[in-house]
């Protein structure tokens, strides 16, 4: 099989998880941006958390040209993308129990406020504790994640539970357990990951329908603009003043 033949199965298969999830998640979204709406119009926070790989997903949406500027990451330190040496240790920290609730403890976020918690598998400690001490504190959980993980794998976490059983809103990246897309003769590994192509879409699609139910309500959406078009800076400076008590990623 030819590489470029390769291309574009992989592009094929991405493609028709991105149509699954428009019109299977059609009302999630539209609940999850509705959720987000709320928060900004009643002076609320948002936050975006993943670890590994999941956390790609939610940092595209933090301080990003034509993203909502208060959206901020929750980091927790060894599991932000891959930013540790051995990268196995992320893997790790995402099992450990108690590393949530001190991040969340430790962090500005407070009821009623929104947190989107990001993971493919939902199965670790990690995910499942943030989404569980969150809704404690009394903010609206969004959880992105695979169903199918929950119903085919076994918890991590101490409860049997995974991350969408403590979620507000559950938005399916449709993702099959495994996350790769293709196989091929000599190959022996399924190959070609579409996970973080189709959770970014949906937290784009979310954050779209967030910015337009604002407008609707007569409220501007507090938008970024790109630094690279001209009055992009004069904008983001206005925004960053006017909502500077609840942007966190700039301090």
């Amino acid at each position: 099989m030819s590489e470029s033949k390769l291309a574009g199965q992989f592009f094929d298969a991405a493609i028709g998880l991105l149509h699954r999830v428009r019109d299977e998640e059609a009302d999630n979204i539209t609940a999850a941006g509705t959720a987000i709406a709320d928060a900004v119009a009643a002076g609320g926070r948002l936050f975006a958390f993943g670890a590994g790989h999941s956390s790609l997903a939610a940092q595209d949406v933090v301080y990003r040209a034509g993203g909502l500027a208060l959206m901020n990451l929750l980091a927790v330190p060894g599991v932000v993308g891959i930013d540790v040496m051995p990268a196995t240790l992320g893997s790790a920290l995402e099992r450990v129990d108690g590393l949530a609730g001190a991040v969340l403890d430790s962090s500005p976020a407070t009821s009623g406020d929104v947190i989107v918690v990001i993971s493919l598998s939902g199965r670790n400690a990690l995910p499942v504790e943030m989404a569980m001490n969150a809704r404690a504190l009394g903010l609206t959980v969004i959880g992105v994640t695979s169903v199918a993980y929950a119903e085919e794998t076994k918890s991590r976490h101490k409860s049997g539970t995974h991350l969408k059983d403590h979620c507000d809103i559950v938005l399916d990246s449709k993702i099959a357990v495994g996350d790769a897309e293709l196989t091929a003769e000599g190959i022996e590994a399924p190959f070609a990951p579409a996970s973080t192509v189709v959770t970014s879409a949906l937290m784009q699609a979310v954050m779209a329908t967030a910015a337009g139910n604002l407008a609707a309500r007569g409220i501007e959406p507090p938008l970024l603009r790109s630094g690279n078009v001209d009055g992009g800076h004069d904008w983001n400076g206005r925004i960053m003043t006017e909502y500077g008590d609840r942007i966190f990623f700039r301090h």
